[in-house]
């Protein structure tokens, strides 16, 4: 049997998007409150009844959030143009070492917007 893991997370962060067309409002200074959703998908192991443990995920992830949250997005190394493809693209450099199976992030920038990665 396979199933798939998803942890949701939240963190806030400033951003400006530099290469964004000129005069696009993106361009300015903003902030957003955003959700970020880590699925792995894998083999139920039959003994346990489970993938893995959630707090796998959670102890991959934490530390990236905490870097993040109430940040300004752009000083951080990799994210220099932190458009939400871009910071679906860094999460998953820095998870998939870490989390085998790593199948899915999806990161919401507002309730209506969001970017579904699915790997490089």
């Amino acid at each position: 049997m396979r199933a798939t893991l998803i942890k949701e997370y939240t963190f806030e962060a400033a951003q400006t998007l530099p290469t964004a067309p000129p005069g696009h409002k993106c361009r300015q200074m903003h902030g957003h409150s955003f959700k970020i959703e880590i699925a792995v998908t894998g083999d139920v192991d039959p003994a346990i009844g489970w993938v893995y443990d959630h707090a796998r995920i959670s102890k991959a992830i934490n530390p990236l959030i905490d870097r993040l949250d109430h940040s300004y997005l752009n000083e951080i190394e990799g994210l220099e143009n932190p458009t939400i493809e871009n910071i679906c693209a860094w999460f998953w450099r820095l998870l998939e070492p870490q989390l085998p199976g790593l199948s899915e992030i999806v990161l919401h920038e507002t309730p209506t917007a969001r970017c579904v990665f699915r790997g490089f």
